[in-house]
């Protein structure tokens, strides 16, 4: 419900999580857009949401009345579609009549999950773990009581969206954003980097202390998430050694080619 300012135009949120990943880190960005007029409104642009419950919701609430210096919310951009990421995105697109921006690989992932579809939904998941090897009954019963489970983070994803994309740059307020998708721990991750404040919002790509999740669902059976993100690791490699990281969990840091190197 508070924010903390890590750079010009930058601000930090953290909000809580109901699992063993106790937080995630939210990013409020400086931003302006052109109105029909041909002036200007200022604003903020939000990065990644929180999952939907009443909660996080209310911890919203406490910023939007207490840390926008009275501005409205410009645009929402997601970068992936986890539900820590993208549960409440709709709820904020909503009210605020602001776009989704999302790359089209997770938008797409996130609609899909949240619709439960067969394939994505949480029974596919039990034939999937008894193939390789599961037939503990207790941890069985366990994932087949989670049937429900990403709707119930994620119970609605926009219905229209602004498509990110590999290497092009986003203008927010007064800085240029590059796009710098990454796969392995999600279908299309989009990371941002601006260069003339040498910062990036890495989202769950680069971690400071645990290592990024690479899963294999059902729906993608034989899906190489570890070469895949180990692969996306070397475009972060021409970033200066000085960046100021901004990750979705843990703290912001610098050494991103130490961290690089050590994952």
């Amino acid at each position: 419900g508070t924010t903390m300012e890590v750079a010009p135009g930058i601000r930090w949120i953290r909000m809580g999580l109901p699992f063993a990943l106790n937080h995630i880190n939210l990013w409020l960005l400086a931003d302006e857009e052109k109105t029909p007029d041909g002036s200007s409104r200022s604003g903020w642009t939000i990065v990644d949401c929180g999952i939907a419950n009443d909660t996080t919701r209310q911890a919203w609430e406490q910023i939007f009345n207490h840390e926008l210096q009275g501005l409205p919310v410009l645009r929402v951009i997601v970068t992936h579609c986890h539900p820590d990421h993208v549960g409440l995105a709709d709820w904020l697109c909503e009210r605020w009549q602001a776009p989704l921006l999302m790359t089209v690989g997770e938008y797409g992932f996130a609609r899909t999950m949240s619709a439960g579809l067969p394939g994505a939904d949480g029974p596919s998941m039990l034939p999937f773990f008894r193939l390789h090897g599961l037939n503990d009954p207790e941890m069985l019963s366990e994932l087949d009581g989670r049937r429900n489970y990403y709707p119930s983070l994620v119970p609605s994803v926009p219905t229209s969206f602004l498509r990110l994309e590999e290497n092009r740059t986003l203008k927010i307020g007064p800085h240029a954003w590059k796009v710098i998708t990454g796969s392995g721990h999600s279908p299309e991750h989009a990371a941002l980097y601006c260069d003339s404040l040498k910062l990036m919002i890495s989202g769950d790509m680069v971690l400071p202390r645990i290592s990024t999740n690479t899963s294999v669902f059902s729906i993608e059976p034989e899906f190489d998430a570890v070469g895949n993100f180990l692969e996306s690791l070397n475009k972060f490699l021409p970033l200066p050694e000085e960046t100021l990281v901004l990750p979705s969990h843990g703290k912001p840091f610098r050494g991103l080619h130490r961290r690089i190197a050590q994952l």
